[in-house]
């Protein structure tokens, strides 16, 4: 049964991580606040994922906040810029990459820490990974740590109350196969997600790095992906 006392606030995109960040946080008996923003992001598609998955995972409240960081653009998920497709050979580079989307995650973290403190929780989960990603900065664990830091610094909670800012990263020290294998253990319906930055209607390209690092997470773990591929 889940603890009324005890709130999350859970950023929830719609894709495979963020889907298994919050079973993770429901098994942890947290009473669950799903996240979600349309920030302008051209596979806003995730939306509609994350709704389906806020459903049946039965959240208490699920918000998706309008943001537009197409202003700035500067990333291929914001802006007139192509998102990088790799064939199943080809490796993409060690560079950040140009899906990499300025300051999003602390955006984010920034509209969930104000959001728990009105709602009085002191928990916040992230499905970042420093295993398996994409190369993005603040996907780091140093990040987290230093905005957990501030995040504790700049709020009423963290200067005058008796609990502390928490940020949850369940997933920052698993790969996407141990990801997945977790999700699966907790229940977690992968059919109801995506993880595409290119998807055309309901199908997921099957070439960009969030479908190459998902689908050699299934295949890693040996289990068939249930979405659907254009290839």
């Amino acid at each position: 049964m889940t603890n009324s006392n005890k709130k999350a606030v859970v950023l929830l995109s719609g894709g495979l991580d963020s889907s298994t960040v919050l079973a993770v946080a429901k098994q942890q008996s947290y009473q669950t606040y799903a996240l979600s923003f349309r920030y302008g992001q051209r596979h806003s598609i995730e939306l509609d994922a994350a709704r389906r998955v806020a459903d049946c995972m039965g959240v208490e409240k699920h918000v998706i906040a309008d943001i537009d960081l197409r202003l700035f653009g500067g990333s291929a998920l914001t802006d007139e810029i192509d998102v990088p497709k790799y064939k199943s050979a080809e490796q993409p580079g060690t560079e950040i990459p140009i899906t990499y989307v300025p300051a999003r995650n602390t955006v984010f973290l920034s509209y969930a820490l104000a959001w728990a403190e009105v709602l009085g929780a002191v928990d916040i989960f992230i499905g970042v990974s420093a295993v398996d990603f994409s190369g993005y900065p603040d996907c780091r664990p140093e990040f987290i740590a230093a905005y957990e830091k501030m995040a504790n610094l700049a709020t009423r909670v963290g200067v005058e109350g008796d609990r502390q800012i928490k940020i949850h990263t369940p997933l920052i020290d698993l790969s996407k196969a141990q990801t997945i294998e977790l999700g699966i253990e907790l229940g977690v319906d992968y059919g109801k997600t995506i993880s595409c930055y290119d998807p055309v209607q309901d199908a997921s390209c099957g070439k960009c790095d969030a479908c190459r690092l998902r689908l050699r997470g299934f295949e890693a773990a040996g289990i068939a992906d249930p979405i659907k591929y254009l290839v």
